[in-house]
């Protein structure tokens, strides 16, 4: 397509030839002049003035360049949303593979996909245009509702419920036994029955490796519109609210409770039967062992405050050359002091 026709599919308006030919999206530093790219850090602005792309997505204010510009409020989403009109993902027809087993009770939706060595168990229900890839396993009496996608590998243990348009990637374990352990009398680990399931609400994504365990009683709970990156830990009975991130690596011990909109970035830990708010931001590698109000921005081992731990770790990177300092005013001293007479 051209620009023009791109600058109408996404809304932005055009400042250059809306002749010339777009055949795809690069990054800035690799798009040619037959491709799109983006600016959405300033970071980047620099390259915007050499790039030897067609066009770049960026701000309404961003400054004029030789280079023609598609101007829109959000341009990262509108590199996200032209990705989509050149990239397209494989289409996997409706249909079951004669490898899978699929349990006579269980009820799958129309237009579904049921790949190789897939695995439904008794009492499934599932909605329709369902896409099921290979080796997936759904353990019996899980519910799940329409446009589920389902990466190779992917587990969905016994009566763990799905809304619409979820995604497991590949390897994703959804309702795993949560971690419950009691010491008995002769002072041996007891396995806790881990009787409640998973609870995922509509449009909530599960990256790679991620586990969300089943709670011991009452449910593990992950609310609409919630991302959750790869090997990402939920624990048992942690409820997670709407639009939150949970990015790579963290992790919520059990009975955590986490707001709306909230974002817990790489390697994040939250302590059990903590509440976060709604959108309070863990900064990387954090950990928090208390109640973090909403609006907070928490950074640190132990966490606080953001702004005191950015001065914090400012004092301590001068903390070399302030000791310095100290001692040449130290041998100063001491020189003064041996030069004068008794």
């Amino acid at each position: 397509m051209n620009l023009g026709e791109l600058a109408t599919r996404l809304a932005a308006t055009l400042h250059g030839d809306p002749s010339v030919e777009v055949t795809g999206v690069k990054g800035i530093e690799v798009a040619g002049p037959s491709e799109i790219t983006f600016v959405a850090n300033p970071r980047y602005t620099a390259l915007a003035r050499t790039t030897q792309a067609a066009a770049v997505l960026v701000e309404p204010e961003f400054p004029e360049i030789t280079t023609s510009t598609l101007r829109i409020k959000n341009p990262y989403l509108a590199f996200s949303r032209a990705l989509g009109l050149f990239y397209q993902p494989p289409v996997y027809a409706p249909g079951i593979h004669p490898t899978a087993v699929v349990d006579p009770t269980a009820e799958i939706g129309e237009e579904a996909h049921i790949g190789a060595y897939v695995v439904i168990g008794a009492g499934v229900n599932i909605g329709s245009n369902a896409t099921i890839l290979p080796h997936v396993v759904l353990y019996p009496g899980v519910q799940i509702g329409n446009y589920l996608f389902a990466h190779a590998h992917a587990v969905v243990r016994e009566g763990c419920i799905l809304g619409d348009h979820v995604t497991l990637e590949n390897g994703a374990i959804v309702g795993a036994d949560g971690f419950g352990f009691a010491k008995n009398e002769s002072g041996r680990w007891e396995k806790i029955p881990q009787s409640g399931p998973v609870h995922l609400g509509d449009r909530v994504d599960v990256q790679a490796n991620a586990c969300i365990d089943r709670a011991t009683v009452g449910a593990t709970e992950i609310g609409a519109g919630t991302k959750i990156d790869n090997l990402v830990q939920v624990g048992h009975g942690s409820k997670v609210g709407e639009n939150t991130l949970l990015c790579a690596q963290a992790g919520l011990a059990g009975s955590s409770v986490v707001g709306n909109n909230a974002i817990l970035a790489g390697q994040a830990g939250v302590a059990g039967h903590c509440t976060l708010g709604d959108g309070v931001i863990l900064t990387a590698q954090s950990g928090v062992s208390h109640d973090v109000p909403a609006g907070k921005m928490i950074s640190g081992s132990p966490a606080f405050d953001n702004r005191t731990w950015l001065r914090a770790v400012t004092i301590f990177q001068r903390l070399p050359e302030v000791l310095k300092r100290l001692e040449r005013l130290e041998k100063r001293a001491n020189s003064n002091s041996e030069g004068k007479p008794e």
